[in-house]
């Protein structure tokens, strides 16, 4: 597969011009993110447009806004939206969410991020990748991010997150001071008893017990080969499995 572009079931995802390709982390966040509710849904940090395009595709009359403080990404993902079965439901924005917030958007059922978390590594000398992956005040911070959900949220509505373990704790913290508190936590493993990889967690105004799940993507005995509830949840993306 070339590293131009990614070819699922139902649309491809060309993306040359982004900084952050398709990824075992944003697959898993789009097709594990609850959209029972969902009626209009924000993508924050679209990227490729890769968690847009799932939302539609599973979710047949879910309206999706999308947005990319890179120019170049957020055109990538309008091409990539416009070239798959559901166009007419995707609008991407090329705006940075605080410029996205001064539009006063009408309230989501549904927010989705795969925010940026590497807080304290190396900066990549490319400064769009950096962008895309480092959480600072330039780009998206965890406050930023808990502040707008916050804001503009349906009462019921869901933030879905995923970050590292230690950096989902501070995404829950900055979270509970805008009221949003866990309500599922899907802990991602790579094999079973490896240590936990990722959070994908679901946020809602009202506190309550956390319900918790465990997806472990290789299996046991060939770590080559994926595992019966990997391939489950993203059976109807990938190609192969």
């Amino acid at each position: 597969m070339s590293n131009d572009y990614f070819q699922f079931q139902q649309f491809r995802i060309e993306q040359a011009a982004c900084a952050m390709k398709v990824s075992t982390d944003a697959c898993l966040l789009g097709a594990a993110a609850d959209l029972t509710h969902a009626t209009r849904l924000l993508d924050i940090g679209t990227g490729t447009g890769l968690l847009a395009l799932m939302a539609a595709q599973r979710h047949p009359t879910v309206e999706i806004e999308a947005v990319e403080i890179d120019a170049a990404a957020a055109i990538q993902a309008t091409a990539n939206a416009a070239a798959s079965p559901w166009a007419g439901r995707i609008r991407v924005r090329a705006l940075s969410l605080a410029k996205f917030e001064t539009t006063h958007p009408a309230p989501f059922s549904h927010i989705i991020c795969n925010p940026p978390f590497f807080r304290q590594s190396l900066r990549s000398p490319d400064t769009a990748r950096s962008t895309a992956r480092h959480e600072d005040a330039a780009s998206l911070s965890f406050e930023a991010l808990a502040a707008f959900a916050a804001e503009f949220l349906l009462p019921s509505g869901l933030l879905t997150v995923l970050l590292p373990p230690p950096e989902m704790r501070a995404f829950e913290q900055e979270a509970a001071a805008v009221g949003l508190h866990p309500a599922t936590r899907l802990v991602v493993r790579h094999r079973p008893g490896s240590k936990p990889l990722r959070h994908i967690t679901g946020f809602r105004r009202a506190a309550a017990t956390v319900r918790e799940k465990e997806l472990i993507i290789r299996t046991a005995e060939n770590d080559a080969e994926y595992s019966a509830a990997f391939r489950a949840l993203l059976a109807g993306f990938y190609l192969a499995l």
